[in-house]
């Protein structure tokens, strides 16, 4: 009796040939995101503001490089066509631009603060994969990961995100309904949410002696996670490695939310 031992692994993590939209991707994440699917072989359009650095991302990864604000919906709905003009049609979307726009405390968040923070963390990326749906259903498959926060999850003592914190718990909803309106075209819907990782926005926080050992101290695992800690998570949910997983939030936080 033979035994189906499945894909080897190169050809579950490959991505030769798919078209991937990164969000966010002059900086951070986006740009680790950008730098690993192309590496496994997708054509990856880099999408942010960003212009002279974006070009230079572009370059590096052999991609086509989309100016956008994504805080402007008008101009998420123009993204699409001109990828599609560029690479072709879409099956992969990361949607990793997010950001706070304010630090105050709750009861003082500024209205304008809150509706910028939901326009572009929650509902961006909706817009985005509309977007792409209809290219994904006429292809026969799709991957669209949200990158949200373990903010999404947990409050953490000291760092006012009241809005932010609503727009990244708001993906996992998000991600859940469009997985189940979307799975009957093996369209997959995930979420990740990294914890805490150095980066050029947080760097204040591994500078500091006092951050960094709030940081230390609440980290289960002793090592300072990095951009390269959260692409694996992305790339196994982007390819067929990932292919029976939609729905989920998956956490990639060092154990912060474990304790």
């Amino acid at each position: 009796m033979s035994v189906d031992r499945g894909l080897p692994a190169a050809e579950m993590f490959g991505l030769d040939g798919r078209v991937a939209i990164v969000t966010g991707a002059s900086s951070g994440l986006g740009v680790a995101v950008a730098e690993t699917l192309a590496s496994a072989g997708a054509r990856v359009a880099v999408v942010a503001r960003r212009r002279e650095r974006l070009a230079e991302i572009a370059a590096r990864v052999d991609g086509l490089a989309v100016t956008c604000d994504l805080s402007d919906l008008d101009q998420v709905g123009d993204i699409v066509p001109q990828v599609i003009d560029g690479l072709g049609p879409p099956e992969i979307v990361v949607n990793a631009a997010g950001t706070m726009f304010t630090e105050e405390r709750a009861e003082s968040e500024p209205i304008d603060a809150i509706r910028s923070t939901m326009s572009l963390n929650l509902m961006a990326p909706l817009v985005l994969a509309q977007s792409v749906f209809p290219h994904m259903r006429d292809v026969g498959r799709g991957s669209v990961i949200n990158i949200s926060s373990i903010s999404g999850r947990v409050g953490i003592p000291g760092i006012p995100q009241a809005s932010y914190a609503a727009s990244k718990a708001g993906l996992s909803g998000l991600t859940t309904e469009l997985a189940v309106q979307w799975a009957r075209h093996s369209i997959r819907v995930n979420t990740v949410a990294p914890g805490f990782f150095r980066s050029e926005i947080t760097e204040p926080l591994y500078t500091a002696e006092r951050a960094a050992e709030y940081l230390r101290r609440n980290t289960p695992l002793p090592m300072q996670g990095t951009a390269q800690d959260i692409v694996g998570a992305v790339l196994w949910l982007a390819g067929d490695a990932g292919a029976y997983v939609t729905g989920q939030t998956i956490v990639v936080d060092g154990g912060w939310t474990a304790r």
